[in-house]
């Protein structure tokens, strides 16, 4: 765990731009009730990005009163997402609260950070950024040595050369024997139809990830 880590759970407190429950719209756990704890910042700034409103806005809350507030919904899958979580020290702290509370824990994480900080139990989403990113040169590729069971990696797909990089990666590492792999398109950029073409065409045992949350909900842009 980071040395700049509170040492103490009382003196534990998180920058949170938004709590809300909703359908699960990415990863193997996509259709499923989630609530999600939305942190604030983060250090990156894809091109793609999607939730810009979580790099400043947000306030801080206790672990303990954040982890009520995850249960208080009765809920038992609970997504720690953002900007990017693993950027704040009280991450793990809170994915074993929950863990400890019965919650499934999901991570949504760039990769640009040490994953092996989370606590067992909890599952990473690690999404290793493609070059139309603008972030490729963040990637910590030594992640994928700590991928753990249960952990999952998603590539956010912009165009050809995003799908190339992605697919060699998969082969370069054997991702698909390790764990489940996400392609998912850059909305409005990338045909659906286009992805699903390129993935068969390859032969790839990659999961296409539609984001269900959008098409359930296209013209709200928060708290989905």
């Amino acid at each position: 765990m980071p040395t700049s880590a509170p040492q103490h759970v009382d003196e534990i407190s998180l920058a949170i731009n938004e709590i809300f429950v909703s359908i699960q719209g990415e990863s193997t756990w996509a259709g499923l009730p989630c609530v999600f704890l939305r942190t604030t910042g983060c250090p990156l700034r894809c091109r793609w990005c999607d939730t810009e409103y979580a790099f400043y806005e947000g306030n801080r809350w206790h672990l303990d009163d954040l982890v009520d507030e995850a249960c208080r919904h009765r809920v038992d899958l609970v997504e720690i997402t953002g900007g990017e979580p693993l950027a704040q020290p009280g991450t793990p702290a809170l994915a074993e609260a929950l863990l400890r509370r019965g919650k499934t824990v999901l991570v949504e994480t760039s990769g640009s950070f040490d994953i092996s900080v989370l606590p067992d139990g909890a599952h990473a989403i690690m999404d290793l950024k493609c070059p139309s990113s603008g972030e490729l040169e963040h990637n910590d590729l030594g992640n994928l040595d700590r991928l753990r069971p249960g952990d999952e990696v998603k590539f956010v797909i912009g165009n050809r050369e995003d799908y190339d990089w992605a697919a060699e990666m998969v082969r370069e590492h054997d991702l698909t024997g390790r764990c489940p792999v996400l392609f998912s398109p850059v909305w409005n950029e990338v045909e659906f139809e286009r992805l699903a073409q390129w993935i068969l065409a390859d032969g790839l045992a990659v999961r296409m990830q539609l984001q269900l949350h959008k098409i359930l909900w296209p013209d709200v842009e928060r708290g989905v």
